[in-house]
C-alpha cells in the first residue's frame, strides 16, 4: 500500500488512485459516514489527511474479508479498540483466510490428480428427454462440466453406478422430489424460519437425502456443495428464481445444520 506523509492532504481523486478504488466508492463511503475526509481546500473540496487514508486502507482489508460496510463502521468506531488492536485483528483474520484458501487449493489439486478415469456420463437420457424432465434451460454441457470437476471422486463413481440403470420414470421422480423440496424451502424462508432451528435442520437433512440418492453425502460434503449456491451465479439464479435470497438462506441452513453434527462450515472439505 502506498504511503503518504502525515502533512499531505489529498483530494478524493488522488486517494482513489493511491488505494485502487473509484472516486464514486469514496463518495459513497463519505455519504454513509464510513470514511469522511476531515479537511477542506480553499475552493471547498474535501481533503483526506494521513489518518483518513489509513482508515480507507482498514476498510479495504475488512471488505476483502467479506464484512458488510455497516459492520466495518461499527468495528472502526468502537472506542474500546485502539489502532494497534485493529491491525492485529486484521492480520489474524487474513492469516485464517489464507489458511482456508490453502486447504481449498490442496483439495482442488487432489481432485485434479484423481480425474484420470475415462469419460462416463451419469445421465443416460437423450437430450430431448433431459429437456422434458429438467426443463428447456437444461444444457447437456453441464454434465461435461460436472465430470471435469468431480469425475475423479468416489462420489462420481458411486453416482454413476447408482444411476446407470435409471430410466425416464426414475429421473422424473427425482426431479419432482427436488421441486417439492425447493417449494418447501421457499415457503419456510418466507415464514421466517431461522437457520439452526429444528424445522430448518429437518429441511437441511431432507436436502441431503436428495443428494444421497446419487451418492453418500456427508454433512461436510453438503457444506461444500452449498457454497456453490451463492458463489456460482447459475445456482444462485436457480434458487433465487424461487424466492429472492433463497440461495443464501439455504446455504446458511445447511451450514448451521452441519454445526449441530460437529462440522465447522469454515473448514469443511469434500470428505
Amino acid at each position: 500500500m502506498t504511503e503518504t506523509t502525515q502533512h499531505e492532504d489529498l483530494t478524493v481523486g488522488r486517494v482513489a488512485d493511491l488505494v485502487g478504488v473509484s472516486v464514486r466508492t469514496l463518495h459513497h463511503w463519505d455519504g454513509i459516514g464510513l470514511v469522511r475526509p476531515g479537511g477542506r481546500s480553499w475552493s471547498g473540496y474535501r481533503l483526506y489527511d494521513a489518518e483518513d487514508v489509513a482508515r480507507v486502507h482498514r476498510v479495504l482489508v475488512y471488505r476483502e474479508l467479506g464484512l458488510a460496510l455497516a459492520e466495518i463502521g461499527r468495528i472502526l468506531d468502537d472506542p474500546s479498540v485502539d489502532p494497534g488492536e485493529h491491525l492485529r485483528r486484521q492480520k489474524g483474520l487474513l492469516a485464517e483466510r489464507i489458511r482456508r484458501l490453502e486447504r481449498t487449493a490442496r483439495a482442488v489439486d487432489e481432485m485434479i490428480e484423481r480425474t484420470t478415469m475415462t469419460h462416463e456420463t451419469n445421465i443416460s437420457l437423450s437430450p430431448e428427454e433431459q429437456a422434458r424432465i429438467f426443463g428447456t434451460d437444461w444444457d447437456p454441457a453441464y454434465q461435461d462440466e460436472a465430470h471435469e470437476r468431480w469425475g475423479g471422486t468416489d462420489a462420481w463413481q458411486q453416482s454413476a453406478a447408482r444411476t446407470r440403470s435409471w430410466g425416464t420414470e426414475q429421473w422424473q421422480e427425482v426431479k419432482d422430489e427436488l421441486d417439492e423440496l425447493e417449494t418447501a424451502l421457499a415457503k419456510a424462508m418466507g415464514r421466517g424460519v431461522a437457520p439452526g432451528g429444528e424445522e430448518a435442520n429437518a429441511l437441511a437433512e431432507r436436502h441431503r437425502a436428495t443428494i444421497a440418492r446419487h451418492y453418500d453425502c456427508t454433512h461436510s460434503m453438503q457444506v461444500v456443495l452449498a457454497r456453490m449456491y451463492t458463489e456460482d451465479p447459475r445456482f444462485a439464479a436457480h434458487y433465487d428464481q424461487r424466492a429472492a435470497g433463497l440461495a443464501a438462506w439455504l446455504r446458511r441452513v445447511i451450514e448451521e445444520n452441519a454445526r449441530t453434527h460437529g462440522v465447522d462450515p469454515e473448514t469443511a472439505t469434500w470428505e
